[in-house]
């Protein structure tokens, strides 16, 4: 028995146009609805349709602190009202220093209503981080004209290296909105800038990624026409993922407010001594929704498969499960999937989704049954895609109303982001699931930047290599960068889960032959130089947020690991006792 779902979902479709210059042109033949002008046309709508709902939720001790639409709304005119009084505008944005929280939401949404970008800025660079490079480099090219924090004593240090003052939102909320509001909402048109998010590369200062109201709303219009069951039930959310990545900020959160529903901000995170808050948090909120990223799935299952009544709280109104942001293990997926068969004679939805900050996100959209992860869907209503051929790949690029214009006050990047015709170079690889029915979607491929070549030529393919590797060594490896560029074989440098290993418990030398026993296994079953690791090292420091090796959602970049860990990298390819070998 397979999962299936009673959720109403458009029919997939996708036009296919093959291209004299080989490449491929894939997008929805459906075309995109109306869309309103500014994000806070939402909220004005539903402050007065459904005035006393609960928009956003927040666990203060043992009650949830809840604010309505109509209570939100009013907080967000306040705000704006205080935002335009100080100065505030299309060139002196507010900064946001702090995680999700109830407090953060308002002074955003008031941002919002008054026509001021709202750059969300990750924690992480201020509590984290040692010398608070990051923070500093966006700052100097953000240049904010007001600053917050949820705690000033705890951002003691990071607001002193930026030479900032934070403003506390109680100030903000003084202010009688009146006529000036009024006239600068009005004024938003789709193209006034509504935030900026910052992507980090693999050196130098995080970019700022410039997001438009026409952006956002038009993504979420499209994500609606794919699911419409949206407009049949306000989802509910009990959720971690961080506003200052586009997932949580743009995705999820303007997925409740476009759909009038209820977030429930989850203080949780996919760590161990964090991921416990969650588990609290789900046992008294049953979503609707349920989005997460891989990681996050893989810290959560285990107490979903021990508590039962975690298990009935979680499933007793879920319609799907969600996962972007990296590939899902197919081991996650099918543990996932006995849990809903068990639990709800397998009633769920498993839902997918690719993009990236710079196309607001969702690019493509899985809205049909699929039956294992890696299938990201089809173009939504208004995207394009051109897919190019690279590298025995082919790399995709995006062109529609949900990508970005550019880059915050950086026009060399922006320029260097887009082809001649426009598409934004997303820089990962996508194929055909089913080449003769392009309705089937598309299959993540890897990141082109990534791959390389051994020295006999052959293509690796990173992304493949680094699920498999993870998979077969599940639930010991937190994460594994792949090496072997120009070289004789491919390597791999893994961060072992230490919980993970304590919980199986491993001491050192355990770890190394449970490890040894997968890459035997995976080494026997490849079918090719490039399709599995020949030999492990497992790295005693852990990813540093500093040298950009890690985001706070847990992603590594493999770019960063590799360069600051070139001498491992040596020692890893050279041999020694360290060295895994199958």
């Amino acid at each position: 028995m397979k999962l299936h779902t009673t959720l109403r979902f458009a029919p997939p479709r996708a036009a296919l146009e093959p291209r004299t210059d080989g490449a491929l042109l894939l997008r929805s033949p459906e075309p995109l609805g109306p869309y309103p002008r500014a994000l806070g046309e939402w909220l004005a709508h539903w402050a007065h349709s459904a005035p006393q709902r609960v928009f956003l939720a927040e666990r203060r001790g043992e009650a949830w602190r809840q604010v309505s639409y109509a209570e939100a709304l009013q907080a967000a005119r306040r705000i704006g009202e205080a935002l335009l009084a100080r100065g505030l505008s299309a060139e002196r944005p507010v900064a946001i220093l702090s995680d999700n929280a109830v407090d953060h939401a308002l002074l955003a949404l008031g941002a919002l209503h008054a026509g001021v970008p709202v750059a969300p800025i990750s924690p992480a660079y201020s509590l984290m981080s040692r010398d608070h490079a990051k923070l500093k480099g966006i700052f100097e090219l953000l240049r904010p004209g007001l600053v917050y924090v949820d705690d000033a004593q705890k951002f003691a240090p990071a607001l002193a290296a930026v030479g900032a003052t934070a403003t506390p939102l109680e100030e903000l909320l003084q202010a009688e909105p009146g006529a000036r509001i009024d006239a600068a909402f009005a004024a938003i048109t789709p193209d006034t800038v509504a935030k900026i998010l910052f992507t980090s590369g693999s050196t130098g200062t995080p970019k700022g990624v410039v997001n438009t109201h026409r952006m956002l709303c038009s993504n979420q219009q499209s994500w609606a026409q794919l699911w419409p069951f949206l407009d049949e039930r306000p989802p509910v959310l009990c959720e971690w993922l961080p506003w200052n990545h586009t997932f949580g900020g743009n995705a999820t959160f303007n997925m409740v407010l476009r759909n009038g529903g209820t977030l429930h901000v989850d203080g949780g995170k996919p760590a161990p001594g964090l991921v416990e808050t969650t588990v609290r948090n789900l046992r008294e909120v049953s979503p609707t929704l349920y989005f997460n990223v891989p990681r996050g799935f893989d810290l959560l299952l285990p107490y979903l498969e021990a508590d039962a009544g975690l298990r009935k709280s979680f499933f007793r109104r879920l319609d799907a499960v969600f996962y972007a942001g990296a590939a899902l293990p197919q081991n996650l997926w099918e543990r996932l999937e006995a849990l809903a068969l068990a639990e709800r004679g397998g009633e769920l939805a498993m839902l997918s989704a690719w993009g990236s900050t710079e196309t607001s996100p969702m690019a493509t959209c899985v809205h049909y049954p699929i039956e294992r992860a890696g299938v990201v869907g089809v173009p939504g209503p208004g995207t394009e895609l051109k897919l190019v051929p690279a590298a025995g790949k082919l790399e995709v690029r995006v062109r529609g109303p949900n990508v970005t214009p550019g880059y915050w006050r950086s026009a060399a990047l922006t320029a260097a982001a887009f082809d001649e015709e426009g598409y934004y170079r997303i820089g990962d690889a996508m194929k055909l699931a089913d080449p003769a029915d392009p309705a089937r979607g598309i299959v993540f491929d890897g990141r082109v930047a990534e791959d390389f070549k051994l020295m006999s030529g052959t293509w690796v393919h990173v992304g493949a290599v680094r699920v498999k590797l993870i998979a077969a060594c599940d639930p010991l490896l937190q994460d594994a960068v792949i090496t072997g560029h120009d070289r004789e074989e491919r390597g791999a440098l893994l961060f072992v889960n230490p919980a993970a290993a304590k919980a199986l418990g491993l001491d050192t030398a355990g770890v190394r032959a449970r490890l040894q026993a997968a890459l035997a296994k995976l080494h026997a079953e490849s079918t090719g130089s490039s399709t599995a690791p020949a030999r492990l090292l497992v790295l005693e420091e852990p990813p540093s947020i500093d040298a950009n090796e890690i985001t706070d959602k847990g992603y590594i970049n493999q770019r960063a690991v590799l360069a600051r860990r070139a001498a491992l990298v040596e020692k890893l390819h050279a041999g020694g006792p360290e060295v895994i070998l199958p």
